[in-house]
């Protein structure tokens, strides 16, 4: 158990935390959400004991193991696989537990835990130096996860894995025993794999029992309900001040006046929420009439002539596709972008585009193509066909660089701002045809939504690398797939893939009762997994039909009460104003009924504000509820 108590952290003027607790409960799951910047990682170094908040205290129980996915690279074994069970070692080793422990089977933990993140039986006798910096940041995860600490401390393990074995983490995670901490701009993952939302807000933190769809409500509806009070405290203080200007010189109301006076002074006044800042931008759409922007025939390319990445392959783009590209890390998924951006040249076959086909390519290598001499304005006016420093500006700011956070050197940004500098150029010039590599790297969850946006309002084609599965069921409507050791096209979503084809690496057991790697034939063609998906799709569409009539009643209740909050608003500003009126003419009897009329209404107000809250809050519950028990039809378990 973690136990964190009014802990204050600042650098400089930047305030991280200030006076925010919580507590991490036996068994909890917890996604850690936030924007970039908002102290996330912070909070894990404070925890791990490799910071100290300026004020507060973290607790954490004596014996208690914490374990964290480090980025340093330092192996000690000769081989992969011993290096990987080093990690078992130090779960069992003094103080863990049981010490002994069976050879055979405990290579088989860590050969089934080194498949699941994509490792082949090739790699478990090489040497862990050998291996690609991915792949070495896979195998820190893979002894961090044999060690199984008391508490796992995630921050982005997505980053360095492909889609497959973001899948078999995901599972994995999800059977976690002990405590867990996440990190990940993928809110699909996060909400999948935890129980808990922990989020970071105006420098508070904030725990809730769900996934972030239900945080996030519940922070706007309190954030309004806020705003209402403020703006509601705001009007009585302006009609205070107006009722003591009006009196103050007359010797009959100093009483009241008085009163009034002192009244003001003991109320708190409301500050006004400031308001964050997020991606807000649109394509630049170049127009165009013809039905194919780009077409790919018979293309090979590898980087050896012996071993090809792909051969034959053939693809046209219309020009409204939405294309992405998946499958395993090394297959040639950003080759193949590179390819149909003209940035390489093809062994075979030919890639062309339409008359008046306009690319864009976004890729995560581009940013070395950044002159680090240059402002982030210099860059986004260098993409800009009329260099018009005013719309440059803009673009800045839409990518958060507002003001002379748009004169900053690439030389001192991060990679996350240098992302962002890509994108600002990537929007900056007209297109109708999007190559985007990883895009929703170094992004969170706001950002990504945004991009995700824009994506989906772009009116040109687009064709996307990605390994979220959330971008992938958002957008993508076609899909070209690696896997198996082949390239191929599916017509139609990641969904139909899923349901139809599916992943042969999950369709294969990785290792049989001798506990040697095997491949087996695909289970998914059986008559009883057919019917058991087609089980599974009756018991969601009719899960799917209750959770629209159950959320939909949830969702009235909450409009009628905002409605009628709004007609008793309307009502006691009106009545407030004839209450001057009334006072003016020193009509006491108007001024009774009025007084009382008014009264009444803000009574309602309050009581209708407190029903809103328990809507909201009985809204979130349920449409979390939803979720997981489609979350359980779609892991294959009808019953759930």
């Amino acid at each position: 158990m973690v136990q964190a108590s009014g802990i204050v952290k600042a650098y400089g003027r930047h305030v991280l935390f200030n006076g925010a607790s919580f507590t991490l409960g036996p068994g909890e799951r917890a996604g850690l959400a936030g924007r970039n910047g908002s102290g996330k990682t912070t909070l894990f170094r404070m925890i791990m004991g490799r910071e100290l908040p300026d004020e507060g205290s973290i607790s954490i129980p004596r014996g208690y193991r914490v374990g964290h996915l480090s980025q340093q690279i330092l192996f000690a074994a000769g081989t992969v696989l011993d290096e990987a069970m080093l990690g078992l070692a130090a779960k069992n080793g003094p103080g863990n537990g049981d010490s002994g422990f069976s050879l055979e089977s405990e290579a088989y933990k860590a050969k089934t835990v080194l498949m699941g993140l994509g490792f082949q039986a090739e790699d478990f006798s090489r040497r862990p130096l050998e291996l690609s910096g991915g792949f070495q940041v896979r195998l820190n995860l893979a002894k961090l996860l044999l060690e199984e600490p008391d508490l796992l401390l995630l921050d982005e393990p997505t980053n360095y894995l492909d889609i497959v074995s973001s899948r078999w983490l995901e599972q994995f995670l999800r059977n976690w025993k002990g405590e867990l901490m996440l990190i990940t701009h993928d809110r699909d993952f996060m909400d999948s794999v935890t129980t808990h939302t922990i989020g970071i807000h105006r420098a508070k933190i904030k725990k809730i029992a769900g996934g972030t769809h239900k945080l996030y409500e519940q922070i706007l509806a309190e954030e309004d309900i806020y705003e209402r009070t403020r703006a509601n405290d705001e009007k009585r203080r302006g009609e205070l001040e107006e009722f003591i200007n009006r009196f103050r010189a007359q010797a009959t109301r100093a009483s009241a006046v008085q009163s009034k006076i002192k009244g003001l002074q003991k109320k708190d006044r409301l500050e006004k929420l400031s308001k964050e800042k997020g991606l807000e931008f649109e394509f630049n759409y170049a127009p165009h009439e013809s039905k194919w922007l780009l077409k790919a025939e018979d293309i090979s390319f590898g980087y050896a002539p012996s071993d090809p990445l792909f051969k034959d392959f053939s693809l046209s783009v219309g020009r409204s596709d939405r294309i992405a590209v998946i499958g395993r890390n090394g297959q040639g998924k950003t080759t193949l972008i590179r390819l149909l951006a003209g940035e390489m040249e093809v062994w075979t076959g030919s890639v062309s585009y339409g008359s008046k086909t306009v690319p864009a390519h976004f890729g995560q290598t581009n940013v070395s193509r950044l002159d680090p001499s240059k402002t982030v304005e210099e860059e986004i006016l260098a993409s800009m066909p009329e260099q018009r420093r005013g719309a440059a500006r803009s673009i800045c700011g839409a990518m958060l660089f507002g003001g002379d956070d748009a004169l900053k050197k690439i030389s001192v940004l991060s990679g996350g701002e240098k992302s962002r500098v890509l994108l600002g150029r990537l929007i900056a010039q007209p297109a109708n045809l999007l190559l985007l590599d990883e895009p929703t790297n170094h992004l969170d969850m706001e950002s990504i939504d945004a991009l995700v946006e824009s994506i989906g309002a772009f009116e040109g084609a687009v064709v996307m690398v990605t390994h979220s599965e959330m971008v992938l069921r958002a957008l993508a409507t076609r899909l070209v797939v690696f896997d198996g050791g082949r390239v191929k096209v599916f017509e139609g979503p990641y969904e139909d893939f899923l349901d139809r084809v599916g992943w042969e690496s999950e369709e294969a057991a990785p290792l049989n009762s001798n506990r040697s790697p095997v491949n087996v034939g695909p289970s998914g063609k059986d008559a009883g997994k057919a019917a058991n998906k087609k089980e599974i799709r009756r018991a969601k569409a009719e899960l799917i039909t209750e959770r629209s009539r159950v959320l939909g009643a949830f969702q009235l209740k909450i409009k009628e009460a905002e409605e009628k909050i709004i007609r008793f608003e309307e009502q006691v500003e009106s009545e407030n104003l004839a209450l001057i009126s009334a006072s003016t003419k020193g009509d006491g009897g108007e001024i009774k009924r009025l007084s009382k009329s008014i009264h009444e209404a803000k009574g309602k107000i309050e009581t209708l504000f407190e029903e809103l809250a328990a809507s909201t809050e009985e809204l979130g519950i349920r449409r979390c509820e939803f979720e997981e028990r489609l979350a359980g039809l779609e892991a294959g378990n009808p019953e759930n």
